[in-house]
Parts: C-alpha cells; structure tokens; sequence
C-alpha cells in the first residue's frame, strides 16, 4: 500500500510497509533485505490463513479455524493497524487508514478469517509495488553503477592495484583486456576497443588510440592501454550520469502534483461515503452493512492510481538510459510530445563535427605553409571543430607553432592571437570585412568579397587567415553528414513535427547542400544572437521548440528552447549540463526515440489512470450494493495493481529495435586489429 500523496520514482512504492528507519535513500540491498523478511512474515501468515480454511473443512468445531484465522489476522493486520496509528500522531492523513479501518471492522465482528484474508492481499499488493520499485531501480543502477573494485596504478614503472576512488587526475592506470576502465582519461599507450555501451548507448565498440578519451565504466575488449587519468570518483562521465538519472527520478510531472493538491481530501471523502452508506444501510435493515462498509474501505485505497505515472515515468527512464539518453527531470520527457519544431545546430549535429582541411588558398606572395602556420598556431587554445581541424592539418604537415602571448575568442565569428608580437585574426568573412579595429586594407576586403564568390569556395566553409591587417589566404574546410540523418528527419516528421530548422554560422552554399540531403529549411551565416531570436520567432508563432546542439557553441540558444537536446555529451561537462536532455552518443536516431518514448509513455500512463479510477468507482458502487465482499475486494485490488505494474512494464522495452539494428551493423562490421602495449 501506498500513501495517499503521489510518489516519485525514487521513493519507491509500497512506502506502507517501510519502518521509519528504512528511507529509500538507503541502498537497495537493504532495502530488499527488509521485504524479503516481509515476505517470510507474509508466507507465515498465509499459510495461518490457508489452514483456518482447511480446518473448517475438517472439523465440526469453529474453534480451530477461528484460532488460526486469529493468529493470522493478527500477524498480518498489526502492521497496518500499527502505521496508520503512527501516521495520525504525525498528523498525516494517509492512505494507511482506509485499510487499517477495513482489518478493525473485520475484526470487530469477528470475521477473523475475513480480516486476515483483506490484510493478506493488501500486503502482498504492497509487497509488490515494493518489489517493483527496486526491481526498476535495480534496472536502472546496473545500466550506471559499473565502477570497477579496483585499478592497477602505475608508479615509477610498477604496478599498484588501488581502489578507483583513491585516484587521483594525472595518475597512469594499465587497464588488460576484460578490464572495466576505472576512471576517466586519455590514451597515451597502446589501443584496443572498447564497449561503451553503458555509458553512450551504442552497441557498436570504440576504437580507442593514443590521445583519444576513455570512460569510467566502459569495458576494455581487446588491447593493453596505458591511460593517464583526468577525472576520477564522482567527477567521472558516469559520476554525472548517475546523479542525473537520481535527479530525474526526484521530479514530478504536472498530473502527479495535481494528485498532491487533491490527496488530503480523499481519505475524509471515502469516509463520508462509507459512513453515508453504513448510515443508510443500518437504519434500513438491509443486509451485511458492516460487510458493505468494509468492502467499500478496500475498493477505495487508490494503490493503482498512486502507480499510473511514477511506474511508467521510471519505466521510459530506464529505456532511455540504456539508449544512452539521460533526461534530467520527467516534465522534460513528458514535454517531449508536445514539440512541433526542432531547431538543429549544423555542425558536430547533423554532420560528423570532424572537419577536415581539404583547400589552402594563400594570398598572392604568401607560402602557403606560412598561411597553415599561423592559423593554426592563432586556433591552438580554441576547442572549435573548425579550430581543432586546422590545428590537427598543421600537425599532420609537420609545422612548428608559435605559442600564443594572448588569445580571445569571439563566439560564432573567430578569433584573436598574437604570435612572435604579430596580431593575427582568423576567422568568418563578414566578421573581417564588416567589423572594425583589424586594420584591413580596401585590396584586403576586396580579395575576401572575390574569395566568396569564385567556384573555388562553393560548397566548402572558408576560414580567412589575417596578420597585421594583410589578408594571408583562406583555408577550405569540409565536414561529412552524418549517415543517419536523413532518415532521422523523417521520422521526426512523421511524429508530426511540422518544422525542422537547420540553423549554422557557415556560408549559404554549405548550408544549402547539407539542408537539401535533409528535405528542410536552413539559416545560413547566423549569429549566436541570431538563433535566440529564431528560437523566439517560434515560440511566439505558438511552437513547441526543441533545440539541438552540442551545447558548446550553442548554449544560450539551448537555454531558449522549451527543451534543449545536447548531442555527444559523453565526457563534455559544458553539455551536460547546458541542456534539459543529454545524448551521451551522436545517433541522431535517439531525437525521435525520445518523442516517440514520450508519446508512449503519456499513453501508458492515461492507461493506467483509467484503470484506477474505473477500478474505483466501478467496484465502490457495487461494494455498496453488496455485490463484492471484502475479501473479493481485496483480490481485485490486487488485481488492479498488477495491471498498472505490467502495463508500465511495457516501456522497459522500448527502443530494443534500435539496439538490435546497430547489433546487426556491429556484426557486419570488420573490426581492425590492435596489438598490445
């Protein structure tokens, strides 16, 4: 049983039966430890109840079965009694009492088989919700608490195996094939492939050399890596994520503080009713009141409509988190239905985000090796793809950069370094030639204005190159769509989102090639600002606005949207916590998993809430007319609950297609080989 206010995910169900000193914040296993012995007293007491039964078929005497129909009753009612003596000292006004009043009047008249028999199903409904609650955070913990028991740290070429919560950022951890990865780092030697599945979602292993990122959690499959730590214990990927879905667990949606506001006023409503009925029922002669009366105090503990949203919200939490999409409060996921326009960031969303150098256009008397330099030794401090593919191309030619003295950053628009005392800006086009203080001469301007409209820059995004206001050349960068796209538009479409919006700083013939593989609309050469006025033409056109990006570049926009989607945010603090919604991978197909969740979620939980109150007053107005009796009531109660319980069970599978599609693709997939450290 649970009480009468709603509950949320991670309180659990079937609070009825939690002493004062078991919370829900302790651990599961305790928890589960103490209804396990519940289990055992409620087994004790059934069989009590079971041979009253079966004495009465065997002996002419009621002294036997009413002794052990006592035993019973007592055994199985105290409890109840006992709770809902303590939530009245508290002042509170549960759910406790309709039951507890049940298993009195049954016992007042001395129906003890009776009595026994509402508190055995009572408790066992309970034990089920119970069971239920921690079998779905048991779902959800092994999805995200994976932290291996211990790590072989490295120390002056020796090996050390320590506990993962005693390191610390900069230690060297070795991690052999089968490992679990026990913190978060960076490849410095050796490579292997790694499962990341628990973190990101996706079925498909990682590749993993030097200089690439690795997760707390994540399984390590073929090859020996050396692996120099950055983050360790709660600072991990898998920390954050963790608190995430705890956090998540905590919110509330509308329809579940709506049943708060109005819980006081059931208990002393169903008493009314019952007093009313046992009123009338007396003063008339009529048959079995107390009966009706009891019956009646059964049918209205509203057990399954308590469930309807908690069960289905924990449920969806625990399909997306598998997919690797991490939503911080259940109004986000319930909000999700109702969007009829996503806003999508270009690059590093709907395309790889790893752009390649594929021009070098130095100005006329300029080496071009002097033109790849300097960008890239101006680009070295900024984490901009654009920026990271310039500095990756100079690296791969083999140049040496410059340090830069001072460095500033000018979102959407480029940058500013001075190098070897030379001031160099890098950076878009109408940033150089419309704005003021780069001291660019008018044959400077004009070569850029010329650079956009030859052949050459069609379909590539042009970075310009200016030192001590002498225009240096242009680079051409280009950047893959990511494969799944298209068919994620689609899909968006078809779940009724009438406006998919491609939004980039990039030029217009980039823009247009990339929108025209996706069938939608595109901004092109948009500022940061730009995108928040966009997101508000919208909103008060009277859209439901999703914004899309990899929380980076776009957080303001982000936060203007009714829910902000963050691609990739496995390792990236900036994007998981700039966003309403975390994509711990790039699979664009998680977008219209997520409405879709949503869409069903909302459906189960209507579901749901139509089960409990027809249960309700269905069975409360046949209870009244002696058409149920309050052990039959109590059997349907129980009935009602597995109801809601299964049918909220339905969404743990949601999403199992997608998993088995990228399982197929993984299989089909020749994997390279790795050696050993």
């Amino acid at each position: 049983m649970t009480t009468a206010r709603s509950i949320t995910a991670a309180e659990g169900v079937g609070g009825l039966y939690l002493p004062p000193a078991l919370s829900p914040e302790q651990p599961i296993q305790a928890r589960t430890t103490r209804i396990s012995l519940q289990i055992l007293a409620t087994l004790v007491g059934g069989t009590l109840l079971l041979s009253s039964v079966a004495a009465n078929l065997l002996f002419d005497s009621d002294f036997y079965p009413s002794v052990l129909a006592l035993f019973a009753a007592i055994l199985l009612g105290a409890p109840l009694v006992w709770l809902a003596a303590r939530d009245l000292i508290q002042g509170q006004t549960h759910m406790n009492e309709l039951v507890a009043l049940a298993v009195l009047a049954a016992f007042a008249i001395g129906s003890y088989q009776e009595a026994a028999a509402i508190a055995f199903f009572m408790v066992l409904s309970a034990l089920i919700e119970s069971r239920t609650a921690l079998g779905a955070e048991a779902s959800i913990e092994s999805l995200i608490k994976i932290t291996p028991t211990q790590a072989i740290r490295l120390l002056d070429g020796q090996e050390q195996t320590v506990d993962p919560r005693d390191l610390r950022p900069g230690d060297i951890v070795r991690v052999r094939p089968g490992d679990n990865i026990p913190a978060d780092g960076l490849v410095i030697r050796g490579a292997s492939t790694v499962n990341q599945a628990n973190v990101t979602g996706e079925s498909i292993p990682a590749e993993k050399t030097q200089d690439d990122e690795v997760f707390s959690g994540t399984i390590n499959l073929t090859g020996v890596m050396d692996i120099r730590v950055t983050k360790a214990g709660r600072d991990t990927t898998l920390g954050r994520v963790k608190e995430l879905i705890l956090q998540a667990e905590r919110t509330r949606i509308p329809i579940m503080r709506a049943i708060d506001r109005y819980a006081t006023w059931y208990t002393p409503t169903v008493l009314m009713l019952v007093g009313v009925t046992l009123f009338f029922t007396l003063t008339k002669g009529a048959a079995d009141p107390w009966q009706r009366a009891i019956s009646m105090l059964v049918v209205a503990c509203p057990c399954p409509l308590i469930l309807a949203t908690p069960t289905a919200m924990v449920a969806a939490l625990s399909a997306a988190a598998r997919l690797g999409v991490l939503v911080k409060s259940v109004t986000d996921l319930e909000a999700a239905r109702n969007l009829t326009a996503v806003i999508f960031d270009k690059t590093g969303t709907l395309t790889t985000g790893q752009l390649k150098v594929t021009r070098l256009a130095p100005a006329h008397g300029v080496d071009g090796a002097d033109l790849l330099r300097t960008a890239a030794g101006a680009c070295h401090n900024s984490k901009h793809p654009v920026a990271r593919a310039v500095v990756a191309m100079a690296r791969k030619a083999r140049l040496t950069l410059d340090e830069a003295s001072e460095f500033s950053e000018f979102s959407g628009q480029g940058l500013r370094a001075a190098l070897a005392g030379r001031v160099v800006h890098v950076g878009r086009a109408t940033w150089l030639t419309d704005g003021t203080g780069f001291g660019l001469s008018p044959d400077s301007k004009t070569a850029i204005r010329a650079a956009l409209d030859s052949p050459e820059t069609e379909g590539v995004s042009t970075l310009f190159v200016v030192r001590d206001g002498r225009l240096l050349g242009w680079i051409g960068l280009e950047d893959d769509t990511r494969s799944e796209a298209p068919a994620a538009m689609d899909q968006l479409r078809a779940l009724g989102l009438r406006r998919l919006v491609i939004v980039t700083g990039d030029r217009e013939s980039v823009a247009k090639r990339v929108a025209a593989q996706m069938h939608t609309e595109y901004k092109a050469q948009v500022l940061p600002q730009e995108k928040l006025e966009m997101v508000a033409a919208l909103k008060t056109s009277g859209h439901r606005v999703a914004v899309v990006g990899d929380g980076v570049n776009d957080a303001p926009a982000l936060a203007a949207g009714d829910i902000s989607i963050a691609m990739g945010a496995a390792g990236s603090d900036v994007a998981i916590h700039s966003a309403n919604i975390a994509l711990m991978n790039n699979n664009l197909n998680r977008i219209p998993f997520l409405v879709e969740l949503s869409h069903r979620t909302s459906r189960v939980i209507r579901q749901n809430l139509a089960v409990g109150m027809g249960f309700i007053a269905l069975f409360l107005s046949l209870s009244a007319t002696n058409y149920v009796t309050p052990v039959a009531a109590a059997m349907l109660h129980l009935v009602s609950i597995l109801v809601v319980v299964f049918n909220s069970a339905r969404l743990v599978r949601a999403g199992e297609d997608i998993e088995q599609a990228e399982a197929a693709r993984s299989e089909a997939t020749p994997r390279p080989a790795t050696s050993p450290a």
